[in-house]
């Protein structure tokens, strides 16, 4: 071998650790950007006109069979495990519009920055890849809202749907909702981070989306599992995601036990949201960039 072979052999890349600090940005212009973030999310989801239709058309499908089920395995009874009927429908259908709200998963585009290597630029911009990546989530999320609009035009005009229990119980409701949005969108963001250690999301996610949707209650209600399994179900997070809201939904004499739900979800918010920065933290560890 060659003095020039040699040398050429015994070069090695320099390696560059991507760097965990950036500048901080004003308190305006950082919610600037994460409004585009989010626009931009949301402007992604209707940019084929047959997905927007297939959408609509497909949630007000779910709505009315859902419903035709439900209704078909009641039957002629009024109460299943101490849950009447209309109510049962009711979680039913709700638990399907949920579902479409916290369906959708952006955080797989991480697969594609992580092959690239784009991912060290988000890594270094003023507006890092976490709060850019929980807007577009945000923002994709908000765009399933005409689909659910018209489903639940449709399960209101056939009767599928209860008020809820009492204006207490509505707003208390909306704040729980909003709550279980929050840990959907850290666990999406948590589980996203796995292509740090793969390089593939999709095995993470298929195994996730199937475990949240059936521990959630959001395929069955928690009322009707196993006494062991329910209480099982009801100590992880999944449950606080749309178990807890729609319960609230539902009751009819809102009290302490309301406000014990809530404080449950705000509890594993803040587990959820120091175990993403942990998972974070290390993923961005192993972020490192060859370079000659």
């Amino acid at each position: 071998m060659t003095g020039g072979a040699q040398s050429a052999a015994n070069v090695r890349p320099r390696v560059h650790r991507a760097p965990t600090r950036t500048a901080r940005l004003p308190a305006p212009l950082l919610l600037r950007g994460l409004a585009a973030s989010c626009r931009q999310a949301w402007r992604a989801q209707f940019v084929f006109r047959a997905a927007i239709w297939s959408g609509i058309v497909g949630a007000c499908l779910q709505v009315v069979l859902v419903f035709l089920v439900w209704r078909a395995v009641y039957g002629t009874r009024t109460e299943v495990a101490d849950v009447d009927h209309a109510n049962a429908i009711t979680y039913a259908i709700l638990g399907v519009l949920a579902s479409i709200v916290f369906q959708p998963f952006v955080f797989d585009t991480l697969y594609g920055r992580l092959r690239t290597g784009a991912i060290a630029f988000d890594v270094m911009r003023p507006i890092s890849a976490v709060p850019s990546a929980l807007a577009q989530q945000v923002g994709a999320s908000l765009a399933q809202l005409p689909a659910v609009l018209c489903a639940l035009v449709i399960g209101l005009a056939i009767g599928a749907i209860e008020p809820p229990g009492t204006v207490a119980s509505a707003l208390a409701f909306a704040a729980s909702l909003a709550l279980g949005f929050t840990i959907v969108l850290i666990l999406n963001f948590t589980v996203g981070l796995v292509g740090f250690w793969t390089l593939e999301v999709g095995g993470a996610f298929l195994i996730y989306r199937m475990l949240a949707q059936f521990s959630s209650g959001a395929l069955i209600p928690l009322w009707f599992m196993p006494g062991g399994l329910r209480t099982a179900l009801e100590l992880l997070p999944f449950s606080a995601q749309v178990f807890t809201p729609l319960s609230i939904y539902l009751d009819r004499s809102p009290g302490v036990h309301t406000l014990q739900a809530i404080g449950g979800q705000l509890i594993w918010i803040v587990v959820l949201a120091a175990l993403a920065a942990l998972v974070w933290r290390r993923a961005v560890r192993r972020l490192v960039i060859f370079g000659g």
